[in-house]
């Protein structure tokens, strides 16, 4: 999402870190810039002369100017100014009420209400709470049904609401039902429309007091850019929005919600959505979307999902097998691929990656990455158990017969199998200790690698 202003910022950082010294000549030329690309990014105008002055201010006090090295001191400024820009700390739902604590979902047609509601959903069963998932939008054609579907699928409860009924009733009848059946957390998703109305405003507000909730989110599709924010404010005026979450951000919109949401409305940012999956949500850490913005990627969330999603005890296997000497064969390849696709695949790694290391990889975009791991698992699959185990023993005619198998080209063949021995020649290099001689062959493939 944030392609264009990262790159844009990457050639500010670049000009800095050239300068011997900083001047409040070459500091003007840089905000410049810098406010160029967060008007371009959409961000909101008032929101950017905030910015512009923050960040002016502290990199023309002493203990940047005076820095042996500047730009570097600058670009830490930037990166604190950013991530105070989208709320500093993270921050999390406060879910401490008497059972149920209440999760009231707002917002437009078409924002992704209710597979958020879902996904939110998950995450708080993954923290072993018992949740109720409710609907009371009557309006939208099969927007029950989507919600029942989404909660048997992720096997969590929810309430047996109809078109039929109106959303007060629902909600007192789901409240009553959360009540009687335990459930620590309910979350209510209300119905959208297409633009704010006085209607819309009337209906939320009744249910809204008739609820108390302990959270009311607003969940806000980033790709509206601007529209996002002014939408954000209107509903805040209403309902006093605990939060915001912001969805669609693996799209290509600009950025400009995310950098103006907070502090036009005075909300934390609580949730991003970053893949239309029922995994993808999650909490928001300013600090580490602001080491995205300045192409520094985000280790920790990358670490974090990898914590989640990889299998440690197939790792563990991986790596006794590698240090015992024995060698890294297509089955070990095929398992390594597999592991990547449930971290989401090459396009959810390479978001969170250094700018670096994801300029490395940059002729390949996300959704050719994931193709590219889908077709290595079916080349694999194609091979008998004894050509995995020995892969020196394919040969022309056994190329031919995998690549028939696979629906590919011999020459995708030839490629995994050289693919595989560059990834066997650097397991070897791990076994016998050799990790400089991995990164110094790294480096002389990749000139840019430091």
């Amino acid at each position: 999402m944030f392609d264009n202003l990262t790159g844009r910022l990457a050639g500010v950082i670049k000009t800095l870190r050239g300068q011997a010294r900083l001047t409040e000549d070459n500091i003007q030329d840089a905000m410049r810039e810098v406010r160029m690309a967060l008007l371009e990014a959409d961000v909101a105008l008032p929101v950017v002369k905030d910015f512009i002055n923050h960040v002016k201010e502290r990199a023309q006090g002493r203990e940047v100017l005076q820095s042996l090295s500047p730009g570097q001191a600058v670009i830490q400024v930037v990166h604190e100014e950013l991530t105070r820009l989208m709320g500093g700390g993270s921050a999390s739902l406060n879910l401490a009420a008497v059972p149920p604590a209440i999760i009231l979902m707002a917002g437009l047609q078409g924002s992704g209400k209710t597979t958020t509601s879902a996904k939110l959903a998950r995450l708080l069963k993954e923290q072993k709470k018992k949740v109720l998932l409710v609907s009371a939008d009557i309006y939208r054609p099969a927007a029950i049904e989507q919600l029942k579907t989404l909660a048997l699928q992720l096997d969590i409860d929810c309430f047996d609401s109809n078109a039929g009924q109106k959303p007060t009733d629902i909600a007192r009848a789901a409240l009553d039902y959360a009540r009687r059946h335990f459930h620590d957390v309910m979350i209510f998703d209300t119905a959208g429309r297409l633009a704010i109305d006085d209607v819309m405003m009337d209906e939320i507000r009744q249910l809204h007091t008739l609820l108390n909730p302990i959270e009311t989110l607003f969940v806000v599709d980033a790709m509206q850019g601007q529209d996002a924010v002014n939408t954000a404010r209107s509903f805040n005026e209403v309902l006093a929005l605990t939060g915001v979450v912001l969805t669609k951000l693996d799209g290509d919109s600009r950025g400009g919600a995310a950098l103006s949401v907070r502090q036009i409305t005075g909300c934390p940012i609580k949730f991003i959505g970053v893949s239309e999956k029922v995994d993808g949500l999650e909490p928001f850490h300013p600090e580490r979307m602001a080491s995205r913005i300045l192409g520094m990627g985000d280790v920790l969330s990358l670490i974090e999902h990898a914590q989640k999603n990889v299998d440690l005890d197939e790792a563990k296997k991986l790596a006794d097998k590698v240090k015992s000497g024995k060698s890294f064969d297509l089955e070990d390849f095929k398992a390594q691929m597999q592991q990547m696709r449930k971290m989401g695949g090459v396009g959810a790694m390479m978001d969170k990656m250094p700018a670096q290391m994801a300029n490395m990889a940059s002729g390949i975009s996300s959704e050719a990455g994931d193709k590219s791991l889908a077709r290595i698992e079916g080349i694999i699959n194609s091979m008998t158990p004894l050509e995995r185990r020995k892969p020196e023993l394919i040969k022309a005619t056994r190329k031919r017969r995998i690549a028939s198998g696979a629906g590919v080209q011999v020459q995708e063949v030839n490629r995994l199998l050289k693919q595989f021995e560059e990834m066997q020649k650097m397991m070897k290099m791990l076994a016998k200790g050799g990790m400089a001689k991995m990164m110094r062959a790294m480096q002389g493939r990749f000139p840019g690698m430091r």
